[in-house]
């Protein structure tokens, strides 16, 4: 029997980044269809460990950053990454992050310093996705189709209609929809029917990865456990990481370029050595997750009113879970220019927007993601056996390492750079000023407020987050009750477009904006700055909301004042 469904959007792929975006979009009240592969609740695999402090953001907004900080590791479980001889050997340095307990009470960690409205999180996807799975099939706009296969689509001028089939009684099913989005990992069905072809590095390293489980190890551990161990030795370096806080951990071994193969190496060999495990040391593997290493973004995240986003759209090698954090961001920009579009108050050809702002960015994160991957490929092969020496050789050498991986690794694990320091350099939606974005790497930022850039954040003389306040759909910020903006808020309403104006009697955020009204998009990104409001303000508005006119830039930019 023929089983069809109409939906505004339709979703391939239930993991984290299809649940978000199914998420976001049902929080603007766009009714939207998921399909996937696997059965209701069956878990995924043991990947993505950590959830970064933009993410959480996200997830505080859809009214889930509570429950994902209260999932995960025991409360008092640390968020340290120790340098170590090996797992079980003598420290070599520690980079100090809270537990999240800790965090709740105001502890600092080598991250304290950012301006954020909620901080990353340590969770593996094993606990994450479950709790994003339950939220999103509690909503009445989603619909998730488990046990469905998608196979093809086809799109007109209007409407997209795919083909999937049930995986259980092996019937087909038509799903007409207005949008479809791919979200259906590396291997994308629908980035190959787009014909979006990935360029880059297809494989740079092997990494055979295993989940086990150990429960005497715990009690084993030098000091105060850590949530991740970087184990070097001359004869095996690794990582291990705490999965529950309790009995289970995840040890990658990263293959040299003389073992080509995951079985290139002995995996109980590896794990001994990685953990610097005593006699008799015993452990259950309860998966192996072998993965490569990769570098590849692909050509294009759009065709017509089919998209791509997450590991469909890019791969690279996770550093600070950077595969699954983009795609998440890929989600949160896609979400609410589809649902301005649905809503009626956007353009069509603002969805043109999505590949000129998320394709440069996850490009540049891949290059950073490969650089990072280089530079911690080259220490693990150079560690020389004078680091076991019980010796004052040894010591030095121990101190010279244990610094140098402090060094490599605070970027990764303290990556402000790609949580706050990304902008949107050339979208067709943003109203440039002239101003320089500042630079910006793995670990490092600088808040500001130029357009396409991150609207820094601050908290509220009232103790709310500025987000918060914003709302969730456009917000102007004021900072000078004398400015007139009626002609914005006119305009705005004229348009249909939600607006929201916040006064803020602020005199650090004001000097850290430079003007005094600028406007954040619903990714809390600057959409357009100036002491006053432009002279045509529907043009401002026009453009910000997908107006295909070069006439409307130009009125915007020649009403604004020059930059400073």
């Amino acid at each position: 029997m023929l089983r069809s469904f109409d939906t505004s959007v339709l979703i391939v792929g239930a993991g984290p980044v299809g649940l978000t975006l199914a998420m976001e979009l049902a929080s603007r009240g766009v009714d939207v269809t998921v399909t996937e592969t696997r059965r209701a609740g069956e878990p995924p695999n043991v990947k993505c460990n950590q959830v970064s402090a933009r993410s959480m953001e996200i997830f505080r907004r859809l009214g889930l950053a509570d429950r994902i900080r209260n999932t995960g590791l025991p409360p008092e479980y640390r968020n340290d990454v120790a340098m170590c001889v090996s797992v079980l050997g003598t420290e070599l340095s520690r980079i100090k992050l809270p537990s999240r307990a800790g965090r709740v009470r105001g502890e600092k960690g080598a991250d304290g310093h950012w301006p954020c409205a909620e901080w990353g999180h340590r969770i593996n996807q094993l606990h994450l996705e479950p709790l994003l799975f339950a939220h999103a099939a509690a909503q009445a706009c989603i619909r998730i189709l488990n046990r469905t296969q998608f196979e093809e689509f086809i799109q007109d001028s209007n409407v997209v209609t795919a083909i999937a089939r049930d995986l259980d009684s092996g019937e087909p099913v038509t799903i007409r929809c207005r949008y479809l989005a791919g979200c259906d990992g590396g291997r994308s069905t629908v980035r190959k029917a787009i014909g979006a072809e990935l360029a880059g590095i297809p494989i740079y390293q092997r990494v055979q990865s295993t989940y086990f489980r150990a429960p005497k190890l715990k009690g084993l551990l030098r000091g105060e456990p850590a949530w991740m161990y970087l184990a070097f030795n001359p004869r095996r370096c690794g990582t291990m990481m705490a999965i529950d806080g309790q009995e289970t951990w995840l040890i990658h071994n990263f293959l040299y370029n003389d073992e080509p193969d995951y079985d290139s190496v002995d995996r109980d060999w590896a794990i001994r050595d990685i953990i610097g495990a005593p006699p008799g040391f015993e452990y259950e593997i309860i998966s192996k997750e072998d993965w490569i290493g990769r570098r590849l973004v692909a050509d294009k995240f759009q065709n017509g009113r089919v998209f791509i986003a997450g590991d469909a759209a890019h791969l690279w090698i996770p550093h600070a879970g950077y595969g699954m954090n983009a795609g998440i961001a890929d989600a949160a920009d896609l979400a609410w220019m589809l649902a301005a579009v649905l809503n009626g108050w956007g353009e069509p050809p603002l969805l043109e927007a999505y590949q000129a702002e998320r394709q440069p960015i996850t490009d540049q994160v891949s290059h950073f993601a490969f650089n990072m991957a280089k530079q911690v490929s080259q220490q693990r092969r150079e560690i020389s056996a004078d680091i076991e020496r019980a010796d004052a050789v040894g010591e030095a050498m121990r101190a010279k390492i244990g610094q140098e991986a402090y060094d490599l690794y605070v970027q990764q694990q303290c990556c402000g750079g790609l949580n706050f320091g990304y902008f949107y350099g050339a979208s067709p939606v943003i109203a440039y000023d002239g101003a320089a974005h500042p630079v910006y790497s793995m670990g490092s930022f600088e808040s500001s407020s130029v357009p396409g850039c991150r609207a820094p954040h601050f908290w509220l003389s009232d103790k709310r987050s500025l987000y918060d306040a914003l709302g969730d759909g456009y917000g102007l910020i004021r900072f000078d009750r004398n400015v007139a903006v009626d002609g914005l808020v006119a305009a705005a309403k004229r348009r249909g477009v939600p607006f929201n104006v916040l006064h803020i009697d602020d005199a650090e955020a004001a000097a850290l904006y430079a003007k005094k009204l600028v406007l954040v998009r619903p990714d809390r990104h600057v959409a357009w700055r100036a002491d006053v409001e432009p002279d045509d303000p529907l043009a401002l508005i026009d453009l910000i909301r997908g107006v295909p006119a070069m006439v409307s830039r130009e009125r915007v930019l020649a009403a604004a004042p020059a930059a400073n």
